[in-house]
């Protein structure tokens, strides 16, 4: 037997067996070998037995034996085996369910706010590191405003019509006048009212190119320094990422820590993830994710278990999921994913 294998090509002595190689996997991490399963399935079959069906799963590609031991570990071929074919998914609790519905409540709440709860929520219940991608956006402002910060520098606040408020700090000509932050403020509020910054930008920076915006040259370069500021979002989306510490508890070799920190790294560069929201939008449901499978987990022996979710007009706006060492409990957390993203699409307008 070589090459991948499906579960229906698994006779059900084979399927046996490796469901219990993995699910000892998931639960210690440890390899196990054949006289411990034969003790742990309660049938009559002989660690001999045992140990030529694993060694036939092996050449399947589904088992491996690490050089430190005679046991076996699934492979990441193995794993999607399993997750695909033999996996019964989990229920939630109803503390579980309670837990995120409280934290993914829109009241008093900006969106940014609950995104970020329900992360740090999903990384706490999984014990692994929870994140939210989100497209860029941009929300409809209610108001502008410039604030002098002396030394050639000035605060740019914006408030969006959903109440979010993002502050940016742009350069300001030297010795800036009072009045001419009160009149960028004025200009820019009776155009951005109601819009974005981007539906409004590129009409406001003709006003001011062809001289009909009545503004001096010294307002009309504060507001074009304003005008280049995003609101509501950035140019590639964003990534909330919570729990990074809780991938760190079972590494013990020096490269292993390496690599999740390299995996760190490209995640706060943004490295491939939005190629991976879009995978993620053009599915349905949760997505899973194990090593090598993506590129950004290939070197980490981690998995991804994600979902997208969506606005109450069903646009799908982002995704949230957790990372996790590929022997993750996927029968809790695919449940878990799940529920909060669709608690998420319910409450996000």
């Amino acid at each position: 037997m070589t090459g991948t294998v499906s579960v229906a090509e698994l006779n059900e002595r084979s399927r046996e067996i490796f469901r219990h190689v993995v699910e000892a996997f998931v639960r210690t991490g440890e390899p196990v070998g054949s006289r411990t399963l034969s003790q742990r399935m309660g049938i009559s079959l002989s660690p001999a037995t045992i140990r030529n069906v694993m060694a036939e799963l092996e050449d399947a590609g589904l088992l491996y034996a690490p050089h430190t031991s005679a046991g076996r570990l699934p492979t990441e071929i193995g794993l999607r085996l399993f997750v695909d074919g033999l996996l019964e998914v989990g229920r939630l609790t109803t503390d579980e369910r309670a837990n995120i519905d409280s934290h993914c409540q829109a009241t008093g709440k900006s969106v940014a706010q609950l995104l970020q709860e329900a992360t740090e929520t999903l990384s706490g219940l999984s014990h692994c590191a929870g994140l939210v991608l989100a497209p860029k956006t941009e929300q409809p402002l209610r108001q502008v405003e410039f604030v002098s910060l002396g030394e050639g520098r000035a605060l740019v606040v914006l408030v969006t019509q959903d109440g979010q408020v993002e502050n940016r700090i742009i350069e300001a000509p030297l010795e800036l006048p009072p009045a001419t932050l009160i009149e960028a403020t004025n200009f820019l509020n009776a155009k951005l009212s109601g819009r974005t910054l981007g539906e409004a930008r590129e009409e406001i920076l003709r006003e001011i190119e062809d001289k009909r915006a009545q503004l001096d040259s010294l307002t009309s370069k504060v507001v074009e320094a304003g005008l280049a500021m995003p609101a509501g979002g950035n140019e590639d989306g964003s990534l909330i990422l919570r729990g990074q510490a809780n991938l760190l508890e079972d590494v013990s070799a020096l490269e292993d820590l390496e690599r999740i920190r390299g995996l760190f790294d490209a995640l706060e560069r943004k490295e491939s993830l939005f190629s991976l929201l879009d995978a993620t939008n053009r599915a349905e449901g949760v997505q899973i994710f194990i090593g090598a499978e993506n590129e950004l987990f290939a070197h980490a022996g981690l998995a991804l278990v994600i979902a997208p979710f969506s606005n109450t007009q069903e646009q799908v706006i982002g995704a949230i999921g957790v990372i996790g060492p590929t022997r993750i409990n996927y029968a809790r957390i695919i449940p878990m994913v799940d529920y909060t993203a669709k608690v998420i699409g319910r409450t996000i307008a």
